[in-house]
């Protein structure tokens, strides 16, 4: 098999169909592709509409389904995927995780790989992700730190000028480039990443996934990269309800960057992140409060970042609990 294409669904059903009405035009621009979506515990009949859905519109050639009884989040609903076929013997060339809140554009899969075939040393590559209107989103990132987590929480343009060099979500540019990681909405890995890095990291749940697999596959030699040709439209956060709208995040989220941070970088650094986050964050508020200027942050966030922290919580590695397990 040259690309498996793996897409998750949990509770967007309809967004789902619509991706796979947008990815039934492009199987054939990359001969010997498959598309396995893994319907992720939704607990409704999700199951039962996506099969008629592949039934009806004769998908079943390239398409097939499994169904979860429990969410797995991003991370166990993308292994129940990709584990059968690491082992299976017709083993995949490329993997592709797509979310199932996308619209793939003309060539999207094409052009990913493409890039992978002539540029063997690549581990994985991003495509550009946009909205409907092709605005396009930020979806080439640096690896967080402590400079650049007090410049994303202060947000001041002189201080963003001085600590340009950390800023987590550069702006978006035209050239493919390798960066640090990619956004996981539309991510393509070589097989040989995957079976030197391994499966995704099921201790996050969801969130910080991407970050981490990118962190992990750069430490074992297969670097990431953004292909802008390959575009993607991501209809952001529509399966978990964390979008460009400011809400309260959810504690996975946070539970998940914790882990990252002690996972990949050890106590100390994990504590130096939060203390930059919880500064710039602290100043954030300051200036709201003084000059009234719009608070644009997600509710209670400074007091959620306090909570979340290592000093509160600890400097254990711990796995994000499953809300679907402990509910």
């Amino acid at each position: 098999m040259k690309l498996l294409v793996v897409i998750v669904n949990y509770r967007v059903t309809h967004l789902a169909i619509d991706c796979l009405h947008s990815v039934a035009k492009e199987i054939a621009s990359v001969p010997d592709t498959h598309v396995a979506i893994c319907e992720n515990g939704s607990g409704d009949d999700s199951a039962k509409i996506i099969q008629r859905a592949i039934d009806d519109n004769g998908w079943s050639s390239w398409c097939t389904l499994t169904a979860l009884d429990v969410n797995l989040g991003f991370t166990g609903g993308n292994n129940a995927i990709l584990r059968p076929a690491l082992q299976s013997p017709n083993k995949p060339q490329y993997f592709l995780l797509l979310n199932s809140d996308t619209i793939v554009r003309p060539n999207a899969f094409k052009a990913l790989v493409d890039f992978m075939d002539n540029n063997p040393k690549v581990g994985i590559a991003g495509s550009r992700l946009e909205d409907p209107d092709g605005t396009p989103q930020r979806s080439a990132f640096r690896f967080q730190s402590p400079l650049g987590e007090l410049e994303g929480s202060l947000k001041i343009g002189p201080v963003s000028r001085l600590l340009s060099r950390w800023i987590v979500a550069p702006p978006v540019v035209d050239h493919a480039f390798e960066t640090d990681w990619v956004a996981g909405a539309s991510m393509i890995i070589r097989r040989e990443t995957v079976e030197a890095t391994g499966l995704l990291d099921e201790g996050y749940f969801t969130y910080f996934d991407d970050i981490d697999y990118c962190f992990n596959a750069k430490k074992r030699g297969w670097p990431s990269w953004y292909v802008p040709a390959s575009r993607v439209v991501h209809l952001v956060g529509q399966s978990t309800g964390v979008n460009s709208k400011p809400k309260r995040l959810p504690s996975y989220l946070l539970e998940a960057r914790r882990r990252h941070f002690l996972k990949n970088y050890g106590a100390f650094y994990a504590a130096m992140v939060d203390i930059c986050r919880i500064a710039g964050l602290s100043l954030w508020r300051l200036r709201v409060l003084l000059t009234g200027k719009e608070d644009t942050t997600p509710p209670q966030h400074l007091s959620d970042s306090i909570r979340h922290s290592v000093f509160l919580k600890g400097f254990k590695v711990t796995d994000v609990k499953n809300p679907a397990l402990t509910s």
